[in-house]
Parts: structure tokens; sequence; C-alpha cells
């Protein structure tokens, strides 16, 4: 019988390459994944994106700026800006409110709250669209009252602004909530036993510690923003210069064959979208970098 005294002692580093070997996949695998990886995003991401650039230039320099500066891309350009710019700090605002209350407190409704914040990810933005229709529209529940006192929310902006918010709504609040319940309350409490107020906890405690996450959802946002066609297509009514977002004249340019003019607008987009991924990038090393610092600090 061996005894435990007898046994052999393994090293410390062969029980780790042990270990390593165990839980590691051998060469051709990972190569193998990281190719069909490689090419899926060749086919499907590289591709396109190199082909919408190449037709938006195609005839020249001169059709390409003739294309975006023409009257009805000047409007859809400044209306996709617009509900951007009003949608977003909306969503800032509820996101924040609502990522703060569900990680920092307990209440009633609050796993109802939860499930709300998902619905836009379950719901198609077309049936976003016809609620809106059902309820705004003319034939719709408020539709009357709004013709009575001349005021238009479908085939508006107004309409515009509320599907556009719909549709982005959940991606501040998914980015913070996560993190601000990994955070838990001790600083918080520890804030507001050395006397500070509830504003005052939340600037100099609150946020700080999730600041990243804010311009992350923010970034996200944003990019849902510009580029949503489904809610806003029901509800536009396509205006050729009053209603119609990016998305909606480009649709129009390429149902009419006007080819070149419609790349050109959606290379507007995927410049937008290139932008976005670029900000991406820097908010996540960032924060990685962020994270190794204080790991060294720690250790």
């Amino acid at each position: 019988m061996t005894t435990l005294a007898s046994a052999p002692v393994v090293p410390a580093q062969a029980r780790a390459r042990s270990a390593l070997a165990a839980t590691t996949e051998p060469a051709w695998v990972r190569w193998t994944l990281i190719g069909i990886a490689g090419l899926f995003l060749t086919l499907f991401l590289f591709v396109p994106l190199a082909a919408v650039f190449h037709e938006a230039f195609k005839k020249g320099v001169d059709v390409y700026l003739a294309a975006i500066t023409e009257p009805d891309a000047v409007s859809a350009i400044q209306l996709t800006l617009l509900a951007a710019v009003i949608s977003v700090p909306l969503n800032l605002v509820f996101g924040v409110s609502a990522a703060w209350a569900i990680a920092k407190f307990d209440f009633r409704g609050k796993n109802l709250l939860l499930t709300l914040i998902d619905l836009p990810f379950s719901v198609s933005p077309v049936i976003a669209g016809l609620i809106y229709m059902l309820v705004f529209g003319l034939q719709g529940w408020f539709g009357e009252w709004l013709r009575d006192h001349d005021l238009k929310v479908v085939f508006a902006v107004p309409g515009i602004v509320l599907a556009t918010v719909f549709v982005t709504f959940p991606f501040i609040a998914r980015e913070l909530i996560p993190l601000m319940q990994a955070q838990g309350q001790e600083q918080e409490e520890a804030a507001r036993v050395l006397g500070a107020s509830g504003w005052q906890i939340f600037w100099r405690v609150t946020l700080p510690n999730v600041k990243w996450a804010l311009l992350y959802g923010v970034i996200l946002c944003n990019a849902r923003a510009m580029g949503e066609f489904g809610a806003v297509s029901v509800v536009s009514g396509h205006i050729r210069g009053a209603t119609n977002t990016m998305p909606l004249h480009i649709e129009i340019l390429y149902n009419e064959y006007q080819f070149a003019a419609a790349f050109a607008v959606a290379s507007l987009l995927a410049g937008l979208a290139l932008v976005t991924l670029v900000l991406k990038y820097v908010v996540e090393q960032r924060v990685k970098r962020e994270k190794a610092a204080a790991g060294s600090e720690h250790a």
C-alpha cells in the first residue's frame, strides 16, 4: 500500500501544464474555428460593406455628392439626426433611472419592469409601429381628439420620434442594470453614512462607477436610432422631404432604380456604423485598461 508520505509529489508547473492540456483544444480545431469565423465575417460583413462603398462611388465623386446633397436626402439626414438627438437623451434618462431603481431598491412590480424593458427585443418593430397607428392614427383611440386640436402624431415627426424611442429604450438600461447589481450598494451606503445627499451619491459615487457602461449603451442606442426601419416605416407615411428618414429614403431610391443615389446615402449609414464600432472598441479598451490598473493596485 502506498502511503501519503511516499506518494509522488507532482510539481505545481506540471499540474498547471496538465490542467491546461486538458482544457485546451488541439491546434487544428482552434484554427478551423477561427477560419470559419473569419470566412463568415468576410462573406456577410466585409464584402457587403465594401460593395456599398464601391457602388456609392462607382459613378464618381460628383454623382455621390449630388446624391447626398439633394433636398430630399438632406431632409432625410436631418430627420434621422433629429430622431436620434431626441430619443437618445430620453432613453438616457429612462435607462439610468430604471437601472438605479432596479439595482438599488426592492419594490413591488420590479420583475414586471424588467420584463417591460425587454419588450422591444421580443416585439417586431413593425408591430410597434402598428400599435402607434392604433393609438394615434386617424381611426385610432385618440385620432379624433388629435384631429380636432389640429395635432399630428403619425405621418409626422412626433410619430417617428415615438417609434424610435420605443425600439431603442432597452439598450442603456440593459447595459447598466447588470453592472449596478454586481457593484452592490456598499459604496452608496457608506456615502449616506458620511452625510451625502441623494444627488451627491448619484453624481459622485454611482455615476463614476458606471460611466463606461453608460457611454457604451448610448453608442448602441444611437446606432439603433439612426438605422431603425420597421417601426418608423409604418408611422412615417413615406412623405418625401418631410417624414422620410435615411433608411426609408434609401428604400425609395432603390425601388426607383436610382442605385447610385441609394448606395450613396447607404454609405453614410455604413460610415456611422463604422464610427460606432470604433467608439465601441475604444470604450472596451478603456474599460480593460482600468480593470487591469485596478487589479495591479490590489495585487
